[in-house]
């Protein structure tokens, strides 16, 4: 599985949603979302800031990741971003990788 970060800001009509469910039930239904697909949610937070959500997950692959984010977007209430994120493992694995470049002008 791979890990993603979903960060999400609430449109009016949104905001109107959370009001009338409250974020424990907004959270509940994003882990189902996230579960259904395959998924585990590891943490969800609200903020006040760039982004009203915070979430990190777990997804079978980044196919899942963007059908989530369509899905969720396209239902009018949330503007999600989806950020794959690496452990430091993963950075060291890919700084040992030889990749042949010309830059331009070279």
């Amino acid at each position: 599985m791979a890990k993603f970060l979903l960060t999400s800001t609430y449109t009016v009509e949104g905001i109107n949603g959370l009001m009338k469910d409250g974020g424990t039930t907004r959270a509940e239904v994003i882990r189902a979302l996230i579960e259904n697909s395959g998924g585990r949610m590891e943490s969800l937070y609200f903020g006040f800031g760039q982004y009203d959500t915070y979430i990190v997950c777990d997804l079978p692959d980044h196919r899942t990741a963007v059908a989530l984010a369509v899905t969720i977007r396209a239902a009018g209430g949330l503007d999600t971003r989806v950020s794959p994120l690496l452990t430091p493992e993963d950075v060291d694995e890919a700084l040992g990788m030889q990749v042949a470049y010309q830059p331009p002008g070279a």
